[in-house]
């Protein structure tokens, strides 16, 4: 049609938990107003398929696991704005009673994906241990009833692991902050570089509004929210999204930036990832 505006179609991966939700809300009802000429499509899937996507090249921006990012440098940068980082806290291990290291290094874990940055803490803190990836929301029912001795816990998880009757062994936040002294990285914005300069300042220039529309306009944000956060009250749900919508998912800034340097150099040093990593951020 005469005059018609060519729409480019981005792909904006990101999980369904409420701290992702959080942050899209303002361009998912439309407070922040997409340009004509592109059209943000959400793509809402576990962290572990979304890295998988994105190894792949599948999507165009990507909510993705700061482990799975040592693999996808080739082909996609981090954006500055929309980190998920533990200051203190972060991804935990819970079992139905309470387990020694060495009883815990024995044990089998399940894992929400082998490419998650939980994984990857994991090892850092306790070395080689036995694994099975488990869903994600499916890992406290599976340690609740006995399928697995204990599990690695993600997402709001973090709030309600007690409520299964589960102990908590390990917080890898807190394990990481006493090592480091930095907060730990667990996910990012990833975007293909292939979309070009121009594009790539676009969406982040989108992304970073609709952070900080959520942030401005809390309320309404934690009522979006609550639609991912299966079954949490509204409290819980607030308080889950002030543990990982802060200052750095504004922008990591020097300290989270040295923070994802430091991650994935310990674990090239350890042998788990391949090769050290240059970490590529976008303006």
């Amino acid at each position: 049609m005469a005059g018609s505006i060519a729409r480019r179609t981005i792909q904006v991966g990101h999980s369904p938990d409420p701290d992702d939700a959080f942050m899209f809300h303002g361009i998912a009802s439309g407070k922040i107003p997409v340009p004509d000429d592109l059209e943000i499509v959400q793509v809402l899937d576990d962290i572990e398929t979304l890295n998988r996507r994105a190894l792949d090249g599948a999507i165009e921006v990507s909510a993705v696991s700061i482990h799975a990012y040592a693999y996808l440098t080739d082909r996609y940068a981090l954006l500055p704005c929309g980190a998920s980082m533990g200051d203190g806290y972060g991804p935990m291990v819970v079992a139905k009673r309470p387990l020694g290291r060495d009883a815990l290094k024995s044990a089998t874990i399940a894992i929400p994906g082998r490419l998650t940055s939980a994984a990857l803490a994991l090892r850092l803190a306790l070395g080689d241990v036995r694994t099975e990836v488990v869903r994600f929301d499916q890992i406290l029912e599976s340690v609740r009833d006995g399928r697995h001795e204990a599990g690695l816990i993600i997402h709001e998880g973090q709030l309600t692991y007690a409520d299964h009757g589960l102990h908590r062994l390990l917080d890898l936040g807190e394990w990481w902050r006493d090592e480091t002294g930095l907060p730990l990285p667990l996910g990012g914005n990833a975007v293909r570089k292939d979309l070009g300069a121009e594009t790539i300042a676009r969406v982040s220039a989108l992304l970073r509004a609709s952070i900080e529309y959520g942030l401005d306009h809390r309320e309404e944000a934690i009522t979006y929210a609550m639609q991912f956060g299966r079954g949490l009250e509204r409290g819980r749900t607030d308080r889950f999204v002030g543990m990982y919508v802060n200052q750095w998912t504004r922008d990591y800034g020097p300290e989270g930036r040295r923070a994802i340097a430091s991650f994935l150099d310990r674990g090239a040093d350890a042998g788990i990832l391949p090769r050290r990593v240059e970490v590529e951020f976008t303006a």
